[in-house]
């Protein structure tokens, strides 16, 4: 039995199986995003009110009080500023090398399973259209046995074939439309922090810098 043959036969079991595939993975994604979402609900603050208390701590020289604020916050901000306020004695470098690995580290815990997502988006489609070539492929081996004829089978062929199609579509939109829309909240929240963290650092550098505690 040479190639041709061996993917006919693979064809011809149907394009059923595909659909059911991108159910499941449409399934899987869905649990991503709400996983996603409520991880990020949790780990949400208003890092303007804790911009605000924590500067004012460090103005008034009490280190220990915003280093204690910041372990009581949920969000990965207050994790990035923490890290910076580890030492205080080291230096604004030393500060801005801690915040930038922790800014690394939180930045990997908030993309965590979204290439799921991205890769289900890009690739859906394609499966869809595996389906669509299966059930083409099948369309042409009922039109061969009726001898040229439409008949009912035939036409049930060519529908499954573009379910598939349909399908692959409808399971991409969603997984890309919530791949960008967690995308963008990570890199707003890392822009604030990073707003933050050079404040931070400013005071840091100034002449009232407070010794660590």
């Amino acid at each position: 039995m040479d190639i041709q043959q061996k993917l006919t036969g693979f064809a011809m079991m149907g394009a059923t199986w595909i659909m059911w595939l991108l159910v499941a993975l449409s399934v899987g994604g869905i649990a991503v995003a709400l996983e996603r979402a409520i991880y990020l609900i949790r780990t949400s603050e208003n890092v303007r009110k804790l911009k605000q208390q924590i500067l004012g701590l460090l103005r008034s020289g009490d280190v220990a009080e915003a280093r204690a604020q910041l372990a009581r916050s949920p969000s990965h901000v207050a994790s990035i500023i923490a890290a910076g306020l580890e030492d205080t004695g080291d230096g604004s470098a030393s500060a801005e090398e801690r915040m930038n690995g922790a800014t690394q580290l939180a930045k990997l815990r908030m993309e965590k399973r979204l290439a799921f997502l991205g890769t289900l988006g890009s690739n859906a489609p394609f499966i869809g259209l595996l389906g669509t070539v299966i059930g083409i492929i099948r369309a042409f081996h009922s039109l061969n046995d009726a001898a040229g004829k439409v008949t009912q089978g035939l036409m049930a062929e060519v529908g499954e074939a573009l379910v598939a199609t349909a399908i692959g579509i409808l399971v991409a939109l969603p997984a890309i439309a919530f791949f960008n829309f967690f995308q963008r909240i990570i890199k707003a929240r890392l822009a604030r922090a990073s707003a933050f963290g050079n404040e931070v650092l400013a005071v840091l550098k100034a002449d009232k810098r407070p010794a660590a505690v």
